[in-house]
């Protein structure tokens, strides 16, 4: 999939980002250069989002590969002319879906503990608040998934937002360090992708494989936040905990 210098399309980075969390600018889930500028008319704003909330059901049940255009139209009620109003190709509408989501998939990270006096409660709720957004955002993290194998770009940009991710995390864990928290003997930058990857790993296989835990039952939410806190406090080394 090729970027595109076609007039017609914006960076729209004054209506859908950067985001930004504790004051740090976050890189976009997907090409902004796909989007388009926004309709004029309420009528034509009406049938953009009405497709986009469509597109992102069909992508979600059918999958990316399997999605067809005319899938979209059907589920949004509107004549299949109307898609490339909007839109040119499913890599257009399908950046509109994840640019409109990527606010409820944003997450407090480990920067947060700079200052904290109970950097083990930081943690703990923002692992919880990762794992809730991953919760509620499950069927279009698989998509993602799914996506980065046969589109390079969106692979590149999603690739770029986990590296922001980790990278802050890398920061409040060499804060911890500074302050005599964490094992002062690992690198942070390390560390954050090892920790980062294992809870990444955890969310995909409870939320969007259905991993099972004893007796076949689904993981629990509330062990599975303990179990990884206490992972990530152990790993390194807080006191009191490993």
């Amino acid at each position: 999939m090729t970027m595109t210098s076609d007039s017609s399309r914006v960076s729209r980075m004054d209506t859908t980002g950067p985001e930004e969390i504790d004051g740090e600018k976050v890189p976009p889930v997907a090409p902004l250069s796909h989007l388009r500028e926004p309709p004029t008319t309420k009528r034509g704003a009406r049938t953009r989002a009405a497709l986009v909330k469509a597109a992102r059901k069909v992508f979600e049940r059918d999958g990316y590969l399997d999605t067809r255009l005319t899938d979209i139209t059907k589920e949004a009620q509107c004549a299949a002319g109307s898609f490339y109003t909007y839109f040119t190709n499913k890599e257009e509408v399908l950046a509109a879906v994840l640019l409109e989501a990527q606010e409820d998939m944003m997450h407090p990270g480990m920067s947060r503990v700079q200052g904290s006096d109970d950097p083990y409660a930081v943690l703990e709720a923002s692992n919880r608040a990762y794992l809730e957004a991953y919760k509620r955002n499950a069927k279009l993290m698989a998509l993602l998934e799914q996506v980065a194998q046969v589109e390079p770009e969106f692979r590149t940009f999603r690739s770029r937002r986990a590296d922001a991710f980790i990278r802050r995390n890398a920061r409040g864990i060499a804060d911890l360090q500074a302050r005599g928290v964490a094992d002062r003997g690992v690198d942070p930058l390390m560390a954050s992708r090892a920790l980062s990857g294992m809870v990444s790993v955890m969310a995909y296989n409870a939320f969007v494989l259905g991993e099972r835990h004893e007796e076949d039952a689904p993981v629990d939410f509330e062990e599975l936040v303990s179990t990884v806190t206490r992972l990530w406090a152990n790993a390194l080394r807080f006191p009191g905990h490993g």
